[in-house]
């Protein structure tokens, strides 16, 4: 009976202690609720009318309505750019934010390092350090693993105050003291471009079972010793664990075409509009082979303020944002106008009087379409290509009249639309593409108070148009199912 007594008081006594232990985490965690949520790592919503800034995945855009940053920064320091990232290991959002001070407006853009003080229970300034772009309207802030290592880098790309391409990039230090959070691996400046060298890693990278081959970073800059504007030199920078540096490894000479050179000084002097009328055309890739392939090309229309890419058998409108003149031509900012969070660097270097070289980097990982297409490579003008009007899909512009439900429509040939009805014009921009098999057509009207662009899929009637309202997206084309609009031509 005794031996009976005393295991019922040790049931009870082992049941006392898990109920004491449940209730004791619940009431922890309650307790801690609010600090939790401080911390809690915040979802940004797309926004089309803002700055962009970085999320932690590898290199990716996200945007931020207002460019918040977890705590205001010293008056006159004007925020750039927002890269939030949740630290590897305590799952806390960190935020970068690149900065200029309007007291020195031609001095260096700055990055500075935001993060959680558990002593403070709040955010704090960690540290900053100049880099060497110095142009806001070009700069941009991203993150990516270039060692291979999985401890991102964070980089800084743009140009300073003498159209120099630069790249400044910071990785996070590990075995110095918190007062240097993060240590200077490149600081680059060039009159040319500057573009990191990914190669591919193993499936075991991915998946976060061993390291990856650390990524070069290749820059390319006038031949000084070539009396040829167009002969560059390329130099490879490769990292270099010993000293944690990207080190110079390789040089070596890429001769350029032989053209006059007083034309040459005319189209790279930097006077506006004298580059920009030079790729005003239509451009068809050039093969390794040195064949035109006149299924990928390029549309350049610098005063519609437009870039066309079709390529896999799909077509892109991007918006042209801002450019600046280079050493060799021009490098251009744009978006997609389909995809807002898609943007793209183009650099173009003049290779002869009918050929240019682009190298375009994406600043979001993704891929319209599914496409493949690669768009770096060289290009050479339409009007010096077999060109065949069969293989040439369908133009972005038209000049003609129609009649609709809508009003009378004019297209022209400068990419601009105009709707009358009942005396009232509507008016704005238009470009005619193809995506797979599909031609549609975008209108975007100059009006901000209507919706910022409408998109409709082209089926051609026995002697009109039928407009069918869709969208256009990373999932194909989406019909949004409303009544469609019948064009009719007018002779």
């Amino acid at each position: 009976m005794k031996t009976k007594l005393t295991g019922f008081y040790i049931a009870i006594g082992i049941s006392f202690l898990v109920i004491l232990v449940l209730v004791t985490g619940i009431w922890r965690v309650f307790l801690q609720h609010e600090d939790v949520e401080d911390i809690r790592t915040r979802i940004i919503t797309p926004l089309d009318e803002n700055p962009y800034v970085i999320t932690a995945q590898s290199g990716q855009l996200s945007w931020d309505a207002n460019l918040e940053t977890k705590i205001p920064l010293e008056n006159g320091e004007i925020v750039i750019a927002v890269l939030n990232r949740e630290n590897e290991n305590t799952l806390i959002e960190e935020q970068f934010v690149i900065y200029r001070n309007t007291a020195n407006p031609t001095g260096a853009i700055y990055l500075t390092f935001l993060s959680y003080d558990e002593n403070l229970k709040g955010y704090r300034r960690m540290w900053s350090e100049p880099t060497a772009a110095s142009r806001s309207d070009s700069s941009n802030l991203f993150s990516q693993d270039l060692i291979g290592d999985r401890n991102f880098c964070i980089i800084v790309r743009g140009m300073n105050s003498n159209n120099e391409h630069t790249m400044t990039i910071f990785r996070r230090n590990l075995n110095r003291s918190i007062e240097e959070p993060f240590n200077k691996i490149a600081d680059l400046q060039i009159a040319g471009s500057i573009i990191i060298q990914e190669r591919s890693r193993p499936l075991a990278y991915q998946q976060g079972y061993s390291r990856g081959q650390s990524y070069t970073i290749a820059a390319y800059g006038q031949d000084s010793a070539s009396s040829n504007i167009l002969d560059q030199i390329e130099t490879i920078y490769s990292f270099n664990p010993s000293r944690e540096q990207y080190e110079q490894t390789n040089v070596s000479r890429i001769p350029g075409a032989q053209i006059e050179q007083r034309r040459l000084r005319e189209l790279l002097s930097g006077v506006p509009g004298v580059f920009e009328n030079f790729i005003n055309d239509l451009w068809y890739f050039i093969s390794p082979y040195g064949t035109i392939d006149t299924k990928q090309y390029l549309y350049f229309d610098p005063y519609g303020k437009e870039i066309i890419f079709f390529g896999d058998e799909a077509q892109q409108v991007f918006q042209w944002l801002g450019s600046s003149y280079t050493r060799f031509g021009m490098s251009i900012r744009s978006q997609n106008i389909s995809i807002s969070t898609l943007q793209r660097s183009i650099d173009i270097e003049l290779e002869s009087l009918d050929s240019i070289k682009l190298r375009v980097i994406e600043d979001v990982r993704i891929k319209i379409m599914d496409s493949s297409t690669s768009w770096d490579g060289s290009y050479r003008r339409a009007g010096t290509a077999n060109f065949k009007e069969s293989v040439s899909q369908i133009r972005p512009t038209v000049d003609a009249f129609y009649d609709s439900s809508w009003g009378r429509i004019q297209f022209n040939i400068a990419g601009e639309y105009s709707i009358t009805s009942s005396g009232n014009v509507r008016s704005g921009r238009y470009v005619f593409y193809r995506v797979g098999d599909h031609d549609l057509l975008e209108l975007r009207p100059n009006d901000r108070n209507t919706e910022n662009r409408m998109v409709y899929k082209i089926e051609a009637g026995t002697t009109a148009l039928i407009l069918s309202s869709v969208r256009v997206g990373t999932n194909g084309i989406q019909d949004l199912l409303e009544p469609p609009v019948t064009l009719t031509p007018l002779n």
